[in-house]
């Protein structure tokens, strides 16, 4: 039962912000709102495969309804991860729990998950109703009932009415629809993403992502994704965990990980990024340790310009011009320091190799990086 005195301060609280007296009284009495277990959590897990460390000590946790992705390169430690909350993998040390129930030597149909997978795993000899309804049967659930319940889901991922198509009869897109139907109709907990947009063309894609993401806000469930691509990762989740040799680097939301990489190898990853010695960052206004300074925020100065106010100011000599449809990559080889990268605006004319640029870098641009490596 919830406490009246408790609702009261936290209502008056919020009506009344700038009178702080009594609501801080209040909240000092009133009791701390119980802990939200986590739906998955990894406690100092450890997976080999041989002499190789697939996942070396991962500590995580994910909030309920949480999307959640994990991004790194192939052989990074995020696929395992994966398979190890799916049951499909078991951990050589450490712990894992969803929803608070320890999992280790559990398989996987006694786990509260369900995984879709980048290849989709339709069976070709049944109808798409049947792929769909195929988890209902194998838990026993009568052919009336898993028949209603496979075309209300397959009506959730805009299929209604193919139900009697064969996976052969769609195209990619539609088969990933299925499989992510066929997953959810089970009504699992956390549902499990293994690169799901891999194999779809680029239009595909990004439509899918919305999608996904949408499908997600509306169901309140728990989504940990899988992937190696760092659009998908960054429009998609509310938080993501970055992977590099079995372990995570940097955990946080998105523009986080974008804004304030902790280390050389996230500025790099995540986007592009110049990174910065110690000594160069505090020859452009920084602070005195590594830094990463994204090329969006570096301007290329008209001849006779006069730079934005607390602006490092450098010269170069452009090594490099490339075309990337809406900005152009521009290589400079700085006067006594780094080469830098810069974009600037398509539109931006009369760039070209052997030109002596000028280059202003706000200080604010300059993020200390935890660590270099």
């Amino acid at each position: 039962m919830r406490d009246p005195a408790q609702d009261f301060a936290q209502d008056f609280a919020q009506r009344h912000s700038s009178l702080t007296t009594l609501p801080d009284r209040l909240a000092m009495h009133a009791p701390a709102p119980p802990p939200v277990t986590p739906a998955v959590r990894f406690a100092g897990v450890v997976r080999h495969f041989g002499t190789v460390r697939a996942v070396d000590g991962v500590d995580l946790a994910i909030a309920p309804g949480e999307f959640f992705a994990m991004l790194g390169p192939s052989g990074s430690g995020k696929t395992t991860c994966l398979r190890l909350i799916a049951g499909f993998e078991q951990p050589d040390a450490g712990h894992i729990a969803i929803f608070g129930e320890s999992v280790e030597g559990l398989p996987p149909y006694r786990r509260a998950v369900n995984t879709v997978f980048q290849d989709y795993a339709l069976f070709p000899h049944l109808c798409v109703g049947d792929n769909v309804a195929y988890g209902l049967r194998v838990r026993g659930v009568g052919r009336a009932e898993r028949d209603t319940l496979a075309r209300e889901a397959l009506a959730m991922v805009k299929l209604a009415g193919m139900e009697a198509r064969r996976p052969a009869q769609l195209s990619g897109g539609q088969r990933q629809r299925v499989a992510l139907a066929r997953a959810l109709v089970v009504r699992p907990k956390v549902l499990l993403l293994d690169e799901p947009l891999g194999a779809l063309d680029l239009k595909l894609r990004e439509e899918m992502q919305s999608e996904l993401k949408s499908l997600q806000r509306a169901l309140g469930l728990t989504f940990v994704f899988v992937t190696h691509d760092q659009g998908e990762a960054l429009s998609m989740a509310d938080r993501v965990a970055v992977f590099n040799e079995g372990r995570i680097v940097q955990v946080g939301p998105p523009e986080q990980v974008y804004e304030r990489p902790a280390t050389r190898f996230v500025a790099q990853f995540v986007g592009s990024a110049n990174v910065l010695g110690a000594a160069q960052a505090l020859a452009l206004g920084g602070a005195e340790r590594p830094s990463s300074l994204r090329p969006e925020k570096i301007a290329l100065l008209a001849p006779n310009a006069t730079p934005p106010m607390g602006a490092a100011v450098v010269e170069g000599i452009v090594e490099d011009v490339s075309y990337q449809g809406p900005v152009r990559r521009v290589a400079v080889r700085t006067s006594g320091g780094p080469s830098l990268v810069a974009t600037v605006p398509a539109s931006a004319s009369g760039v070209a190799i052997g030109d002596a640029v000028r280059l202003a870098i706000p200080r604010a641009a300059l993020q200390p990086m935890e660590s270099e490596g």
